[in-house]
């Protein structure tokens, strides 16, 4: 696997590979690989010749008061996971290749970074529309492929790429779990033993939602006070949002109806650890 840390370098290898009639993927991560990001790069091996996954952790993405600098970061591991995820070449710009002095250019997507993740997030969907455009200019893929784990995020993406016509294929792969059901992340190693034993809360919530739409619950605000209730019993645990939504609009729901496509999310602080977590259900 060839290692590549250079804007430049990175295009004029990708300009390189496109000229040769490649189709080239692309997994964009913020490293500390785990086995979900192994399937988005084995998922863009299937759909593309080449495929790269760049490894930068976006300081554009996070607040102030967030967890940027304690993020965890590991190259070697990411080297070695890539490569074994079948990954031709991993990206791993610095800082300052992404953001040189003056830098002064950011994408935002609006309205649907306003709610969710953003409204408690104000930056963050700014930061990541940013980054994304900036690596699809230096990969230059033909596809690129997201988690379905950071719901909203693919969204944002989908509507960025559409509304700014970049021609570049989004797939969205479904969450990989641990056995328990815990959403695979890479903040997951910040959690205590106790913490991880309560963790599960999050997909055992939203299991329960679903077994409660299944049975014909359509008023959404009893579902969420169901999931609040479940939640609240575990120690440790304060609940950011609990949401219902439009799965294309993110707009809220009240009452569902026959042929909606449901966005179930939340996001929990256990201890200090935002965990996030959805469901896609067609009622």
């Amino acid at each position: 696997m060839k290692i590549i840390s250079s804007v430049k370098e990175m295009q004029r290898y990708a300009e390189m590979h496109r000229m040769q009639g490649q189709r080239i993927g692309v997994v964009p991560t913020m490293g500390f690989l785990h086995d979900g990001h192994c399937e988005l790069i084995r998922v863009a091996k299937n759909n593309s010749g080449l495929v790269i996954t760049t490894s930068f952790v976006n300081p554009a993405q996070f607040g102030p008061a967030e967890d940027f600098n304690e993020y965890p970061r590991d190259v070697e591991r990411d080297k070695h996971l890539a490569e074994s995820a079948g990954s031709d070449v991993l990206f791993t710009p610095s800082r300052e290749e992404m953001y040189p002095a003056g830098y002064l250019a950011y994408v935002e997507v609006e309205k649907i970074t306003n709610v969710l993740e953003g409204k408690i997030r104000p930056s963050h969907f700014k930061g990541v529309a940013t980054i994304v455009a900036k690596l699809f200019n230096v990969t230059m893929p033909q596809v690129a492929v997201f988690g379905q784990k950071d719901a909203q995020q693919a969204i944002v993406i989908k509507r960025m790429v559409s509304d700014l016509n970049f021609n570049v294929d989004i797939i969205i792969v479904p969450i990989v779990r641990e056995p328990d059901g815990l959403a695979m992340s890479s903040r997951n190693v910040y959690l205590s033993v106790a913490e991880r034993k309560v963790s599960p809360v999050l997909f055992q919530s939203l299991q329960l939602a679903k077994l409660l739409i299944e049975r014909g619950e359509r008023e959404c605000s009893i579902v969420i006070s169901e999931m609040t209730e479940l939640i609240a019993s575990k120690p440790i645990t304060k609940i950011d949002y609990i949401s219902i939504a439009n799965a294309d609009t993110l707009e809220e729901l009240t009452a569902l109806s026959e042929g909606n496509r449901v966005l179930i999310s939340l996001a929990i602080r256990i201890g200090t650890i935002r965990l996030i977590d959805n469901i896609l259900l067609t009622i």
